[in-house]
Order: structure tokens, then sequence, then C-alpha cells
């Protein structure tokens, strides 16, 4: 019984060090220089300060050395990069879970059958292959709509025009 409470004794003192909180991602030199300005007391000096430090941010975006993306265009480059295995990176800001895309809505722009099964293009460019052997109850012809849901086991099921999905990996 001893054995026991000092194990969980043990396991309570040491998820705290388990658990790590989320941090976001440290802000560019040339933004934070532009908040600091705010720190600045004589008024004359602030205004200085913020010209100065706009100007860089100015030079530095149309020189393409820093990027400013808003909510909306991170949501865009997460659909699009939709089914694509990328290595885990805080690029957007970390991973909120609210803007976790689980599928798209799209139309088929093209689709053609061999003897390993369907690959089908979507307007948005992407491209999907056929991973099971299950038939489709639709056959997938350009113009048709079709949603890809992510699945289990890091795979996708596409559905053309409501019908059941069949197991589908991102190829482009």
């Amino acid at each position: 019984m001893k054995l026991f409470y000092a194990a969980l004794l043990t396991g309570l003192a040491a998820s705290p060090a388990l658990a790590k909180e989320k941090e976001p991602p440290a802000r560019a030199q040339a933004f934070q220089r532009l908040v600091d300005c705010r720190a600045v007391k004589d008024s004359a000096s602030r205004l200085a300060c913020y010209d100065n430090e706009v100007a860089a941010l100015d030079a530095a975006e149309k020189a393409k050395e820093l990027v400013i993306v808003d909510k909306e265009q991170v949501r865009q480059a997460k659909r699009t990069l939709f089914g694509l295995s990328l290595p885990s990176i805080k690029l957007f800001g970390g991973d909120d879970e609210d803007d976790t895309v689980a599928q798209i809505e799209s139309k088929i722009a093209s689709a053609s059958e061999d003897i390993n099964g369907w690959t089908i293009r979507l307007v948005d460019g992407s491209v999907w292959r056929q991973i099971d052997s299950k038939p489709f109850y639709r056959l997938p012809k350009a113009g048709l709509d079709v949603v890809v849901k992510r699945a289990a086991l890091g795979s996708y099921m596409l559905r053309v025009g409501g019908s059941p999905g069949v197991r589908v990996k991102r190829v482009i």
C-alpha cells in the first residue's frame, strides 16, 4: 500500500513538469522594435520612433524579409495544405484547434481510373489517389461536388455527390 501511495505522489509531482505550455512563436524583431516605441516617454521622440520603425517594417515587407498575414490568410493556407504531411512548425502561430481544417468541399476538375484505382484532381489543384478497393457508388466526373474529410489513422475519406466515401491520400 505504501508503494502505491509513493507512486501516486511521484506521478502527481511529475505531472506539472510534463505538462508543457504552448508558447507563442517569438515576434519578428522588426515588429518588436515597433511595439517597443510605446515605452518612449517623450511624445516627439515616440512619434519619431514610430515613424522610423514603420518605415523599416514597410521596407522589410517590400524586400520580402517579413511577411504579414491576417487570420483569413492563415485559414486559406491551412485549407490549401489540407491532406499533405508537413512537419510540425509554429509558422501559423501555434496549433489552434479552432482553426484546424477537418474537411474541404470542392468540385472535381478531372478524374481518371487505372488498375490501381481512381485519381481525382480538384478545382483547387489538389490531387487525391484512391488507396482502398471500394467502388464509387457515383462515378467521379468533372463538375461534381466532392467532400474530403479527415479519417482515422491519418487517412482521408472522399465522397462524391453525397455518396459513401472511399479512402484516399493526397498526392499533390
